[in-house]
């Protein structure tokens, strides 16, 4: 049965705006993650992830506030779906709730997802914006 992660993350002293380039500016994102990315901030257009790991379209994108796109990561089986990963910026003063649905993930997937999102993103996010 396919699960749905759910992660409300705190990005302090940041904007909705540097947090849309991080995930949707391919250099700023390879650079953050540390590994290749191919993503451009157009709706339909194709990207993929961690040098070709995930991919997925960008469904729906509102500038520096939401991202919707199909993902899939390689070693799903053929008959997974493709799973669908919104991202929600709410901006709070001077820092910016991030709110993330990863719905459709494969149960026997979904902790590594789940674990993925902090130690792939959200944490090396944190860290590139207490540097800035």
């Amino acid at each position: 049965m396919p699960k749905t992660i759910v992660q409300k993350v705190v990005f302090k002293n940041t904007t909705a705006k540097a947090l849309y380039e991080l995930y949707m500016d391919a250099k700023k994102h390879s650079l953050v993650i540390g590994a290749p990315a191919k993503i451009s901030a157009k709706e339909g257009i194709k990207y993929s992830a961690h040098g070709g790991y995930i991919n997925g379209k960008n469904l729906q994108l509102v500038k520096d506030k939401l991202i919707v796109q199909s993902w899939k990561a390689e070693d799903w089986d053929k008959e997974d779906i493709d799973s669908t990963f919104i991202i929600l910026l709410e901006p709070k003063g001077k820092d910016v709730i991030l709110h993330m649905t990863h719905a459709n993930v494969p149960d026997k997937h979904s902790a590594g997802v789940k674990s993925g999102w902090y130690d792939y993103y959200w944490k090396p996010w944190k860290k590139y914006i207490s540097e800035k």
